[in-house]
């Protein structure tokens, strides 16, 4: 206490300086201690004085403790007579509850306060051991009774809290148990000490207190005493929960010795008046002898034996006097006290109603044997006699009329509360009460009604709050709006907490609790970690979202997690890039690429110290793709399967019918494309993108995700223009492994951040496939010619076979020498080589035979390593016999040919347009056909042109066509897969022959 004596040594009233003698005689002998406030040196004292004091015109004297005031000369003279002048000095200490119990509800009105405290050094984590312990019995039913006593524990409780426990007696600190270690006899003297000083904290309204002592032993510990319990350590004390239950039982019978004498009438004798704290002054001078304050007396003790008959465990006697006492309050306009006697109605109504509690699952009371048996009456043990017997069973009846139904506990809940909100001083009292009723009303599931009392609570003021007040003030609005159901307005109190732990008032920001509680907030607003859970249509308000989002990340950043803000600022860019304007893609983009030049961003699960997982983010929306294809292998590349031989093997195959796997095989069927990819072959996948950028977008690292076979991505980079539209991209591979191969997504690179981008994933995007099959590498045959290659092309005559044309001008007669060389640039020997030659008809015309080889020096060179090559010699003799046809120089001339008085004079056309005319041949030559090429033991086909010659390859063992593309045609496609057949198309004065190069390996 600083008592605070305004005072003035400059003043011509002799009264004023007769009143502050005789305020600092008293003072002096009552033995006060006080401070001497001079208004004369400073005239800002003497506006500061009146200015607290609420009175402009104010004179000294006037007393105040610390800068709370006390009051005047003439109410310090009645406080004097009255022999209360300490509390008229202390009248402010503890005038309201500093700190409300946000975890209160109506059943703790019902509950005896214990508290328990550590006395000298004790380990915390020893210390809550055993209070764990402790409170761990938190109702002890009384012998000979079936009434039982409800305890409610705290390890840290206000003094001036305390001093309201007459207003309500649930308030009051009625028992201590203390925590000490002595290790020594010459310890003990001074710990005793210790314990009697913390007894002295709650001495006016303590029943009964133990001191337990760990670690001491010998004569003192082995002496027996009601109030000291010894152990030898604290994990060698099997009995305290039996001290506790003894200890309780002893509070039990202060309790009800309390309760009788209160509630019994002496008549004759004076009621005393209680108070509440801040009340005590104002009843100095008051006429005690008149009605009005008699009836306030004995309304408000009406109201005081109501809550001890409630702690008692007798809930009928105690409506009975709470029934009284808001009567005798209502009468007199007792405001104050009227709304605890209808608080303390409700709560023992509310008692009745609901026997399990309203606090929650976690604080839900434990059932008796004697609840248990009384179910079905929803009787609470003792409610009558002494003794707590019924006698009959019109005890429930008259429990019954008195109780209030659940809706007119509602209805008293409000009327208590407007009385409080009259009293600057009772708004703790006034708060707790609305938390009270809004756990009620969550039990009877009325929301809207829960919500009004939350937002009256709100708006209560509470004076000066510390930090650490206001964040556990707005996180229990927010469990409590969450608890009727109000996610969004639990979430946005929930961030006004998070906020106030990093207020620039706080010294030190607590950066890991704004963290913690912002998380805490994301399901109130809609919004997940997850990118999975953002599909379809958006839900929650973006903007309050991003907000948010932009928090989390300057949060995990202030507390020096730079992964952390790149995964959120990676979530903000990907989930919410929609809603982002021009300019606020660009800042975020910045500020992503600031944060991941320290910390790159990547797919790994981050995971938070209280084990919450934050799962990856893949920018699939930078670039936006809106279809994935597959493409075939170009056509000098593409295998085909040799139709005889698989059905042959397809017929030697079972074939057992089920419609489950039939179904499961059609689903997996649609999914596989009907195209190959060889193995070491370049593969290619075409993606439509597009960069939904407002400036150019540069991914890196772009490749595609496999499985099934090894597979080597070729990455790639790209630069799409601001906003280009469906933008083709062509990303490639080397399978290098035969099987099955799925292509599941594609990786990139953006603003540092490394993504896999699944399929699945992607919404709205067309596929034809994702699932092909590659088949075992094929050899690779480089074919080259010495004659020119022609300027013509010709269209081939099956898919198996493409041709590429070379030109030589000869005359009838004349003979030349073709050299075919072939290399074999793959990785697989080729082991065999067969040559054929075909005359080709066109126009119903018959030529005659004009090739001729040699083949045993080239055999000779078999098998044909990789890198090696071979050299075919080819002669070409002309021959014609014009006789056949008479017609023949007419249709020369017509397919190009100038006569110039030899035969053939000219080249040749490649390509032989048909004449509409049919003319007569041979019955052998409209039966010609390209099916002699003969095939080896292991049959494949695959065609391919490296060079100027048209080629046909026959390759080994695995039925698959292989036709190649000539250079003429794909000019920029370097052919790494080579023929085994090929096909040689000379043009000689318009007769085009076939050769035909046969090589298996």
């Amino acid at each position: 206490m600083g008592v605070k004596l305004y005072y003035t040594t400059v003043t011509p009233s002799r009264s004023i300086k007769s009143q502050q003698a005789d305020v600092t005689r008293i003072l002096d002998s009552k033995g006060i201690k006080y401070e001497i406030i001079d208004i004369a040196q400073d005239g800002e004292l003497r506006e500061e004085m009146r200015k607290n004091a609420g009175d402009a015109t104010a004179v000294p004297p006037q007393l105040f403790n610390e800068d709370q005031y006390c009051g005047n000369y003439e109410m310090f003279c009645e406080a004097v007579e009255a022999d209360t002048v300490d509390q008229f000095l202390n009248s402010l200490v503890g005038l309201e509850m500093s700190v409300p119990d946000y975890m209160q509800c109506a059943e703790d009105h019902q509950t005896v306060l214990v508290v328990v405290q550590p006395v000298g050094i004790v380990a915390e984590d020893q210390f809550f051991k055993i209070y764990k312990r402790i409170t761990s019995v938190s109702q002890v039913n009384i012998r000979d009774s079936n009434r039982v006593l409800f305890i409610r524990y705290r390890h840290h409780y206000l003094p001036e809290n305390n001093e309201w426990g007459d207003f309500q007696t649930h308030r009051k600190v009625v028992g201590l148990i203390a925590i000490t270690t002595c290790n020594s006899a010459k310890e003990w003297p001074q710990t005793a000490e210790r314990f009697h000083g913390q007894k002295e904290v709650y001495s006016s309204t303590l029943y009964d207190s133990r001191l337990l002592v760990f670690g001491l032993q010998g004569e003192i510990a082995e002496q027996q005493r009601t109030d000291v319990a010894f152990y030898p350590g604290f994990d060698d004390c099997v009995e305290v929960e039996k001290r506790v239950e003894d200890f309780v039982e002893s509070i039990f019978i202060v309790l009800e010795s309390k309760r009788l004498d209160r509630a019994t009438d002496k008549s004759g004798d004076k009621i005393p008046l209680l108070c509440v704290p801040f009340e005590k002054k104002d009843f100095v001078g008051l006429d005690t002898d008149s009605r009005h304050y008699k009836k306030r007396c004995q309304g408000r003790m009406r109201k005081h034996v109501g809550d001890l008959c409630l702690q008692a465990g007798m809930l009928q006697d105690a409506l009975v006097h709470y029934h009284m006492a808001v009567e005798l309050l209502r009468g007199v306009n007792d405001f104050l006290w009227l709304g605890a006697a209808l608080e303390g109605l409700c709560s023992a109504s509310v008692i009745f109603h609901y026997p399990g509690g309203t606090a929650g699952k976690t604080a839900g009371r434990k059932p008796n044997i004697s609840q248990a048996t009384d179910a079905g009456k929803r009787h609470r043990p003792g409610a009558l006699t002494a003794n707590g017997i019924s006698a009959d069973t019109s005890t429930e009846i008259g429990r019954t009329k008195n109780c209030l139904s659940p809706e007119d506990i509602i209805e008293k809940y409000k009327e208590a509360i407007s009385y409080y909100g009259k009293y600057k001083n009772a708004g703790v009292i006034e708060l707790e009460a609305c938390v009270k009723a809004v756990r009620v009303l969550a039990i009877q599931k009325r929301a809207r009604e829960a919500s009004e009392f939350l937002q009256n609570a709100v708006y209560i003021n509470l004076g000066q709050l510390s930090e650490e007040e206001k964040i556990q003030r707005y996180s229990i609005l927010s469990e409590l709006y969450e608890l009727i159901g109000f996610h969004r307005k639990s979430a946005f109190f929930k961030r006004v907490a998070a906020m106030q732990c990093v207020a620039p008032t706080i010294p030190e920001p607590g950066w890991k609790a704004c963290y913690k509680l912002l998380l805490e907030t994301l399901p109130g607003y809609s919004l997940s970690l997850d990118p999975k859970d953002f599909k379809g249509t958006h839900r929650g308000w973006a903007a309050v979202q991003m907000r948010l989002l932009h928090e989390l990340v300057y949060a995990s950043r202030r507390m020096g997690n730079p992964a952390l803000s790149v995964r959120h600022l990676s979530f903000l860019l990907q989930t919410m890039l929609d809603f982002l304007s021009d300019q606020e893609k660009k800042e975020v983009t910045q500020s992503l690429e600031n944060y991941t030049s320290k910390c790159p961003g990547g797919m790994e699960v981050i995971t938070l110290p209280d084990g919450l997982k934050l799962p990856p983010v893949p920018f699939t929306k930078l670039p936006i793709v809106r279809s994935v294809k597959l493409l075939n292998l170009p056509v000098s590349l593409r295998p085909h399967k040799v139709k005889g031989l698989v059905q042959n093997m397809s017929s030697a195959s079972p074939f057992i019918y089920s419609p489950i796997l039939l179904h499961n095989r059609n689903e997996e069927r649609c999914k596989k494309i009907d195209f190959q990819w060889v193995q070491g072959d370049v593969c290619e996948v075409q993606l439509m993108v597009y960069n939904p950028m407002p400036y150019e977008l540069r991914v890196e690292n772009m490749g595609l995700l496999t499985s099934g076979v090894e597979f080597e991505s070729l990455p790639a980079t790209l630069s799409l223009p601001a906003e280009s539209g469906l933008y083709p991209v062509t990303l490639v591979g080397v399978p290098r492994t035969a099987g099955n191969i799925t292509v599941n997504g594609y990786h990139t690179s953006v603003f540092g951040v490394n993504s896999d981008c699944l399929l699945e994933g992607l919404l709205n995007v067309k596929s034809s496939g994702c699932l092909v099959e590659v088949i075992p590498s094929l050899p690779r045959l480089q074919l080259s010619t010495s004659l020119p290659r022609s300027s013509h092309t010709t269209q081939p005559m099956s898919k198996e076979e493409l041709s590429c044309s070379v030109s030589v001008q000869l005359f009838n007669g004349e003979t030349q020498k073709l050299t075919i060389t072939l290399e074999n640039i793959g990785t697989e020997d080729i082991e065999s080589l067969e040559l054929n030659s075909k005359t080709v008809t066109t126009k119903e015309k018959l030529y005659g035979e004009f090739l001729s080889w040699e083949m045993a020096e080239a055999l000779s060179h078999l098998p044909l390593k990789p890198g090696q090559s071979v050299t075919l010699a080819v002669g070409v003799k002309v021959n014609l016999d014009f006789s056949g046809q008479e017609n023949l120089l007419q249709d020369l001339n017509d397919d190009g040919i100038s006569v110039t008085g030899l035969p053939i004079a000219s080249p040749l056309r490649q390509v032989l347009k048909p004449r509409p005319e049919n003319k007569s041949v041979s019955s052998d030559s409209g039966k010609a056909e390209y099916n002699h090429i003969k095939l080896s033991t292991r049959p494949w086909f695959c065609p391919r042109v490296r060079g100027s010659v048209r080629t046909s390859v026959v390759l080994p063992a695995r039925p698959w066509f292989y036709p190649c593309v000539p250079d003429s045609v794909r000019e920029s496609v370097v052919l790494s897969v080579c023929p085994r057949v090929h096909v040689c198309r000379l043009f000689c004065f318009g007769f085009p022959s076939v050769a035909l190069i046969s090589v298996t390996g």
